[in-house]
């Protein structure tokens, strides 16, 4: 063999390589959708990587209906009136909490609303509608409190956040409710 020769086969060798070297990937012929396969009736599982079963859902709170089977109807009248900003104060926040509770009992709040911060004075409603746990009873004595939060988080409080509470809680379907923004006194 000549030296040219031995020359060009080695470049083409090393050609060769590199391309099988680059065509590292699985690569498949084109398939027409209609010539694809019908999906599996039975897919297979592999334990541990198929998506976790949800969990069956408890209701909670009391039955809706007398005969102990819940209907999921939202009940109870909502609870409408105005926030307003006490002279002097300020509102500077992402967002304002109007939080609705049950006097007296602990843990999460009855319901929760998100809203704009602003125009004042701005008018609000909140009902079984907007319940934290659905399920759970909209019915009296609810104890009502707004703030202005900074930062957008509700679990956040900052001591300049404008705030406001109801002196005394209202009852479901209470209208002309006010609350008033200030500042948080120490």
């Amino acid at each position: 063999m000549t030296r040219s020769l031995r020359r060009s086969a080695r470049h083409f060798s090393c050609v060769l390589a590199l391309c099988l070297a680059a065509c590292d990937r699985r690569v498949e012929p084109y398939v027409a959708p209609a010539d694809e396969p019908p999906p599996v009736d039975r897919p297979v599982r592999v334990p541990g990587l198929e998506s976790p079963v949800p969990r069956a859902s408890m209701p909670l709170g009391p039955p809706d209906g007398a005969s102990g089977e819940r209907t999921g109807a939202v009940s109870g009248k909502p609870i409408r009136g105005t926030i307003r900003v006490a002279a002097g104060a300020r509102p500077s926040g992402a967002v304002l909490f109007l939080i609705a509770r049950s006097p007296g009992q602990p843990g999460p709040p009855l319901a929760v609303k998100r809203l704009p911060v602003g125009p004042f004075p701005l008018e609000f409603q909140i009902g079984p509608a907007d319940e934290m746990i659905k399920g759970r009873p909209w019915d009296g004595p609810i104890a009502l409190s707004v703030r202005v939060d900074s930062d957008g988080d509700p679990l956040t409080h900052s001591p300049s956040d404008l705030n406001a509470e109801l002196a005394d809680p209202v009852e479901p379907g209470a209208e002309g409710v006010d609350l008033e923004l200030a500042p948080a006194s120490n």
